[in-house]
C-alpha cells in the first residue's frame, strides 16, 4: 500500500453531521491510511439539488474531479438500511468511478449514536454533575427508538435542569451541542455495540484492505 495521503469526499445530509467526517478520518488512521475529507458546504452553494447524486457531483467537481474514496451519510429512518444502500450506490456509481465508497447509514438516526455517554451529555448540557435522571436508553434498545433526536433534545434539556429563557436557550442550541457529543464519541465504548457503527467500521476496513490488495 503506498504511504500517501488519500483524497476524499463527504456528503453529509445536513452542515451539523460535518463531524462524521472527522470520525471516519480517524478511523482510517487507526488502520494506518491517512484520508483527507473535503466537505463542502453545499447550502452556500448555487444550485445544488439536496439529493446524493447532486451532491455528489458538484463535490467533485469542486475536488477537480477524482478522489480516492466517497463517504455518504443518509439516515436510514423508516426507509431501512437496504434501501438507503440502493440510493446511495445508485447516485454513487455513474458519477465516482475509481472511488472507494463508505456509505454511513446509521439505524433509523445518527443521534441514536449519541445517546449513551450520560455523562457527555451532562457536560455538553452545562450540568456536568447533575443528578436527574435522563432517562436513557440502553445500548440493546437504542437503535429501536422511533426518534432518536427527539429524544436526545429531551435528554440535554433534562440535563441542563434549567426553566424559562435558560432552557429556551439549551433547547435552541441543539445542532450546537450535538457537534460536540459527535466530536467526543467514544470510537471504542457503547457505540461499539450498534449495527449502524459496525457496518461503517466493516465499509472502512474493506475500502483499506481494497487499497492494501491493490498496492495503491
Amino acid at each position: 500500500m503506498s504511504d500517501r495521503a488519500r483524497s476524499g469526499l463527504f456528503v453529509a445530509e445536513g452542515s451539523s453531521d460535518q463531524p462524521l467526517a472527522d470520525i471516519v478520518e480517524l478511523l482510517f488512521f487507526e488502520r494506518g491510511v491517512e484520508v483527507n475529507l473535503s466537505h463542502p458546504s453545499f447550502e452556500l452553494l448555487p444550485k445544488v439539488g439536496k439529493d446524493v447524486r447532486s451532491r455528489v457531483t458538484a463535490g467533485l467537481e469542486l475536488a477537480g474531479g477524482t478522489v480516492d474514496v466517497i463517504v455518504v451519510h443518509r439516515d436510514a429512518d423508516n426507509a431501512g438500511y437496504q434501501a438507503r444502500l440502493r440510493e446511495i450506490r445508485a447516485a454513487t456509481t455513474p458519477v465516482s468511478a475509481g472511488s472507494a465508497l463508505v456509505p454511513i447509514i446509521p439505524v433509523r438516526m445518527t443521534e441514536a449514536w449519541l445517546l449513551l455517554d450520560e455523562a457527555a451529555i451532562r457536560q455538553v448540557a452545562g450540568n456536568p454533575r447533575g443528578r436527574v435522571s435522563l432517562g436513557l436508553p440502553r445500548a440493546h434498545e437504542v437503535e429501536s427508538i422511533a426518534d432518536p433526536k427527539a429524544k436526545l433534545r429531551e435528554c440535554l434539556v433534562r440535563a441542563a435542569d434549567v426553566t424559562g429563557k435558560r432552557r429556551e436557550r439549551v433547547n435552541g442550541r441543539f445542532n450546537e451541542h450535538r457537534r460536540q457529543l459527535f466530536s467526543w464519541l467514544d470510537r471504542s465504548g457503547p457505540v461499539t455495540r450498534l449495527t449502524g457503527w459496525q457496518r461503517v467500521v466493516d465499509e472502512v476496513d474493506t475500502v483499506v484492505k481494497l487499497w492494501s490488495r491493490t498496492g495503491e
